[in-house]
């Protein structure tokens, strides 16, 4: 699974498995952190549809976090003041880019979250539709 989904899953989910998952590597490993979770701005890109060209609409407020396991660096960046969540993936990315043997079972688990994640986001889809207003032409 690759880091960009891996990390999608984990913030989506209510940050329950990032906590547990990160709390296994805690417990069977030395941690050390590089960079406390600290806030920063980072630039955000748009797709301009007409002549398809990227534009930067602004900035958004990060935190992020370093972490290192078995001499790899994690690294944890989530949208907003959320300085356990930064952390924990920076522990869950160090434990993949050192292939600790926890990680593999963690698969199963981040696939599970990811369709629970899918099911949360239509039932949501599926509310807003219900107030969908349809705008037909009306007879004068």
């Amino acid at each position: 699974m690759k880091r960009r989904r891996r990390t999608e899953i984990l913030i989506q989910e209510n940050g329950q498995l990032a906590k547990k998952l990160s709390a296994t590597i805690i417990d069977a490993y030395e941690c050390k952190e590089i960079l406390e979770p600290q806030y920063g701005l980072t630039m955000i890109k748009m797709r301009e549809s007409a002549k398809k060209s990227l534009f930067y609409i602004g900035e958004v407020l990060i935190t992020e976090a370093k972490v290192e396991i078995s001499n790899c660096i994690g690294i944890g960046i989530v949208v907003g003041v959320e300085d356990e969540l930064a952390k924990q993936l920076a522990i869950i990315d160090a434990a993949y880019k050192a292939e600790l043997p926890e990680t593999i079972t963690w698969r199963d688990q981040l696939i599970e979250a990811e369709k629970q994640n899918t099911k949360e986001r239509a039932k949501k889809q599926a509310e807003l539709f219900k107030t969908k207003v349809s705008f037909e032409t009306m007879e004068v």
